[in-house]
């Protein structure tokens, strides 16, 4: 089963009672294993769980590190890219040229790498000196 594959398939477990929009995440790890991710909504909005964060968290605590490659499906008619968060949290254990795939429910994709997602983006090396 491929990423795409493993995310569709987990989008279909997301919990998204209040907004009715599932979201699926997979990703390739260093470790070369597959972690997946659905969102977690909470009726206390903002307080659910994003597919990508899902995720990444299944990553650290399998005991992986780094991400090689993620996808992304939502219950869209076009791809839509991960919250501000989420890249943040994405350019955290991914590499600026990582891959980013994402996906609608009705087979449309859009590639990307993390750095075109998220610019700019602050990291480790801001904090030197501190």
């Amino acid at each position: 089963m491929d990423l795409l594959d493993r995310a569709r398939a987990v989008r279909e477990r997301a919990h998204a009672p209040y907004s009715n929009f599932r979201v699926g995440a997979a990703l390739r790890a260093d470790d070369g294993r597959v972690y997946v991710g659905c969102n977690v909504e909470n009726i206390a909005y903002p307080e659910g769980t994003c597919a990508e964060a899902g995720a990444i968290a299944a990553m650290i605590a399998g005991g992986a590190r780094r991400i090689e490659e993620i996808v992304v499906i939502a219950d869209s008619a076009s791809p839509v890219p991960p919250c501000g968060g989420c890249r943040q949290k994405l350019a955290e254990f991914a590499d600026p040229d990582v891959p980013v795939t994402l996906a609608s429910r009705d087979g449309q994709t859009t590639r990307t790498t993390v750095a075109d997602l998220l610019p700019g983006a602050f990291n480790a090396s801001h904090m030197d000196g501190i």
